[in-house]
């Protein structure tokens, strides 16, 4: 850690002449008190960690490596114990990647995948605390099927989804549907950003207390708290209302990649989280200011923004044998590490000192951590990465509340329906 968080407790002692020179009166020894227990009592600012646990881990060969548990890799036990491990170390959440494509057709890369909406619904009954991203494509995926696939997972989780907005500009992603043609970056972005919309709406369309129950009458829900999305747009028309019930959250968080220009612009108007890729501090706090100049020019507060920064994590227990990890995987895999990110080569220590220092610099809000090997990597970050953050005060050890939002310090939306009738 910084040497500001290492310094001793126990400060050398001071004779007793001066002691008695400098001893404070009462006054004054009330006051720091009362700013002592102000500051007890005030809630720590916590950094924000999220872990990316789609396929073997971040490296394409991570599935030869030993403890990959290879003939596991589709396996929903290993996917449970695998959340459960990022439960216990208060995790943010667990993120889920998807696509309609397959990996890269390398003899080295796995290939294949579950599907993220279903894992993260077949998870949230069997865990806690910890929040489920979920991607799901915009491209090929109708607003109305994302809206109650993710109000599905809130519901089943008690409020603990998100949606990672994905979409597809490739030619065989195009081909799988015979729909419409592969579209250019800004076209697909436009179309998500579209489908955000939509799916807001449909969030929407069951007020709260929508549901009356009322045995007598037989009415199960209040009719007039229903309401009609109609959106018409260019690429999307949709009536709604949904067909499930408000969820937990009302609206779960979004999160965007912003991986293009087009991309940091969305997030800034719509994405509660924001995931970038930086190598240096001061490359990802301008990718923040820039990020959070877009929301304020969209009329959003720039505080409701949660900014991650993508790291790529090979954590030994000496800077040699991660690189010797490194050497190894990038061995089987016969090429080297580009992630045009923030990639980490070393020790827990090591990680968590970045960790603080880019956080409490301001360039992060906080880091979705890529497991070079899940197994090993996420191990290594629970117990010994994040004991060190909160040693240090940068991270909580326990979640502030029983939702996602809660856990991302972001309030509970209003229903803009129920608000424009009030």
């Amino acid at each position: 850690m910084p040497d500001s968080n290492l310094t001793s407790l126990f400060a050398p002692a001071s004779s007793s002449a001066e002691q008695r020179d400098d001893r404070p009166s009462g006054r004054t020894v009330d006051v720091l008190d009362a700013l002592d227990d102000q500051l007890d009592e005030a809630p720590r600012r916590s950094a924000h960690l999220g872990v990316d646990l789609s396929d073997a881990g971040a490296r394409a060969g991570a599935w030869r490596a030993v403890g990959s548990e290879s003939p596991r890799l589709f396996d929903g036990q290993r996917l449970q114990e695998l959340v459960a491990t990022a439960q216990r170390g208060v995790l943010d959440f667990a993120l889920f990647d998807d696509s309609f494509s397959l990996q890269p057709t390398r003899n080295t890369t796995l290939r294949g995948r579950l599907d993220a909406a279903l894992v993260a619904s077949r998870l949230a009954p069997r865990s806690a605390g910890i929040g489920l991203v979920a991607t799901v494509d915009t491209t090929h995926t109708e607003p109305f099927h994302v809206s109650k696939a993710i109000a599905t997972i809130d519901h089943v989780s008690a409020g603990r989804a998100a949606w990672q907005v994905g979409w597809s500009t490739t030619e065989a992603g195009a081909a799988l549907f015979g729909r419409k043609d592969a579209q250019a970056t800004a076209d697909a972005v436009a179309e998500a950003e579209e489908a955000i919309e939509v799916v807001s709406r449909l969030w929407d369309s069951w007020e709260d207390d929508a549901e009356i129950r009322d045995v007598a009458s037989g009415r199960f829900v209040d009719r007039d708290k229903l309401h009609y999305v109609d959106y018409d747009g260019v690429r999307f028309a949709v009536k709604g209302p949904s067909i499930t019930p408000r969820s937990p959250q009302a609206q779960p968080p979004v999160v965007v990649r912003g991986d293009s220009a087009e991309a940091l612009a969305l997030a800034g108007r719509r994405a509660d989280v924001v995931r970038v890729r930086a190598t240096t501090l001061d490359g990802a706090r301008a990718l923040r200011d820039q990020v959070r100049a877009a929301a304020a020019e969209a009329g959003r507060n720039p505080d409701d923004l949660r900014v991650l920064v993508d790291v790529y994590a090979v954590i030994g227990q000496d800077r040699a044998s991660a690189q010797a990890r490194l050497d190894l995987l990038e061995g089987l895999e016969g090429i080297t590490w580009d992630t045009g990110s923030l990639t980490h080569v070393g020790t827990a220590r090591d990680l968590a000192e970045v960790v603080e220092e880019w956080f409490d610099a301001g360039a992060a809000d906080g880091f979705t951590i890529r497991p070079s090997s899940l197994r090993t990597d996420l191990d290594a970050l629970v117990d010994d990465v994040v004991p060190l953050l909160q040693e240090a005060g940068v991270f909580r050890s326990a979640y502030p509340g029983s939702t996602l939002r809660d856990t991302l310090g972001l309030a509970r939306p209003a229903n803009r329906y129920a608000a424009a009738i009030a």
